[in-house]
């Protein structure tokens, strides 16, 4: 898809920045000005010229915590690495829709499209992902009912097998001969 002269992202570049901040999917502030096309700052000053856009759900500054975690993640430079003066800022969903009211060229606009898109698959796969995980787990605590209904059929057929082992065993014993009286005995006398 082109706007132009301009070729739009691919889906898997878009999905690749969106990340997990605050528990929340976002995107920063540098990814979406050089899918759009313009400098961050830029992209910045526009929002800040519009701040009742961008409530804190749609928008926030990262702080401290959230950079250290972007760092170890090699999303953002280190200090002295020419890296950016002040916090980035991350838009979430309803922030990227509402930077298309802001940035109204025909690129961010065609951008923006995408970009919902991959929002909405991002969500769809979550979904999805959760709906297996769920399933797993219904599906292995039916095996554990199962394998102990097994374990305790598998005892208790071993017990009465045990039972007709021992009775086979007493049947196949011959009887005891009758014992000889030691000592003199009387004939029995018939009549």
């Amino acid at each position: 898809m082109s706007v132009g002269q301009t070729t739009i992202p691919v889906q898997s570049l878009i999905g690749s920045r969106i990340l997990v901040l605050r528990e929340q999917r976002a995107m920063l502030d540098s990814d979406l000005a050089e899918l759009y096309g313009v400098e961050t700052r830029v992209l910045v000053q526009a929002v800040k010229r519009n701040p009742d856009r961008f409530p804190e759900d749609f928008m926030f500054q990262l702080d401290n915590q959230d950079i250290v975690a972007l760092r170890s993640q090699s999303v953002i430079s280190k200090p002295g690495r020419g890296g950016r003066r002040t916090a980035p800022y991350a838009f979430t969903e309803q922030g990227v829709a509402m930077l298309s009211s802001v940035l109204n060229s025909p690129r961010a606009i065609a951008i923006n499209i995408e970009i919902m898109r991959t929002f909405v698959r991002v969500r769809e796969l979550a979904n999805t992902h959760g709906d297996l995980a769920k399933r797993l787990n219904e599906l292995e605590e039916k095996t554990e009912v199962l394998a102990l209904q097994q374990d305790n059929f598998a005892h208790n057929t071993r017990a009465q097998l045990k039972q007709v082992f021992a009775a086979i065993r007493e049947l196949m014993t011959p009887p005891e001969a009758p014992k000889r009286p030691i000592g003199f005995v009387k004939p029995e006398t018939k009549g």
